[in-house]
């Protein structure tokens, strides 16, 4: 430490004074507060503020907003059409069972349930592998024209899916396919926005030096991809498969088409609970909420990889 006789030789009296009352300030500076998941306690602002009124504000009215549709459907579910014709309820009644055995004796609910359980199972499996590998590609390998082809593949994105619909039904019906499942689950085996979100979460994820140090330790590509680069990807891909899954367990606009009354998904046979004169709402949505709890159960299961992808994706290091 400079004394303070070197100081005024140096500087003159004033520097030694200014050292006096700056080593006098840190003799009597308070200790600073102990450090929380590697961040300081800031008196004012910063990441370890509490949330305030309006924050909390926000998020139940938010929170409000999204459980209201749910409770709204299970309370029209539970009375009959009568008291519905009477005027709105505002608590739920005792009908549910009795329109939910309605819904099971009006279509074949348990076909359409695994129906809809094999198609989005797979195509969510199928989306995950291939948009997978597609992104792998893309992100860490070099090849003449990768740019150009990505940029297709992300704009494809932008044509409406109704142009493909008649074409798309020719081919299943050149095929032998129309009314089978394999016209439901073929088109939908890769989606452009799955390579797209694997790609970007490839790119920043998993570091170049990472694959250059298994490709030396001999192992070639196929290996690399599937011992290192899935694995890092399995926040990301987790939350592709599910969001996968429930788009595909609710469309509705090209099972209808694909396939007939008798084979139907779940959306196409609630569709047929509206007759063309009546139509008993308390049973149409009794049918909507059983096809929503297979739904919840998923959730319920991958809600915790979901979580983990979305903090990978929001922390970095």
């Amino acid at each position: 430490m400079t004394s303070v006789p070197m100081i005024e030789q140096s500087a003159g009296k004033h520097a030694a004074e200014a050292a006096r009352r700056r080593r006098a300030r840190q003799r009597t500076r308070p200790p600073e507060p102990p450090r929380r998941n590697g961040l300081k306690r800031r008196a004012t602002g910063g990441f370890n503020r509490r949330p305030g009124f309006l924050t909390y504000g926000l998020l139940g009215a938010v929170l409000l907003g999204s459980v209201f549709p749910l409770f709204w459907t299970f309370l029209v579910a539970s009375h009959d059409s009568r008291a519905l014709n009477a005027g709105m309820p505002l608590i739920p009644g005792g009908n549910f069972f009795i329109n939910a055995a309605a819904v099971l004796d009006s279509i074949p609910f348990w076909k359409a349930l695994g129906n809809s359980i094999l198609v989005s199972s797979v195509t969510a499996a199928s989306v995950v592998l291939f948009s997978s590998l597609a992104g792998f590609a893309f992100a860490k390998l070099r090849f003449r024209g990768s740019k150009v082809l990505l940029v297709f593949v992300v704009a494809t994105m932008a044509v409406p899916t109704q142009l493909g619909v008649v074409p798309l039904f020719i081919v299943m019906s050149k095929l032998g396919w129309a009314g089978t499942m394999g016209a439901v689950i073929v088109p939908g085996l890769v989606t452009a926005f799955g390579v797209f979100w694997m790609t970007q979460y490839l790119r920043d994820a998993l570091p170049d030096e990472l694959i250059e140090a298994v490709r030396m330790d001999g192992a070639n590509m196929w290996q690399a991809f599937w011992h290192v680069a899935l694995p890092a990807a399995r926040p990301a891909a987790a939350m592709l498969a599910l969001f996968t899954f429930v788009a595909t367990w609710t469309n509705f606009f090209w099972p209808f088409i694909a396939l007939n009354p008798q084979n139907p998904t779940l959306p196409v046979a609630l569709a047929q609970l509206q007759s063309a004169r009546f139509v008993d709402y308390s049973v149409v949505l009794a049918g909507v909420v059983l096809s929503t709890i297979p739904l919840f159960i998923v959730f319920a299961i991958a809600g915790r990889h979901l979580v983990a992808g979305i903090m990978q994706g929001a922390v970095k290091g």
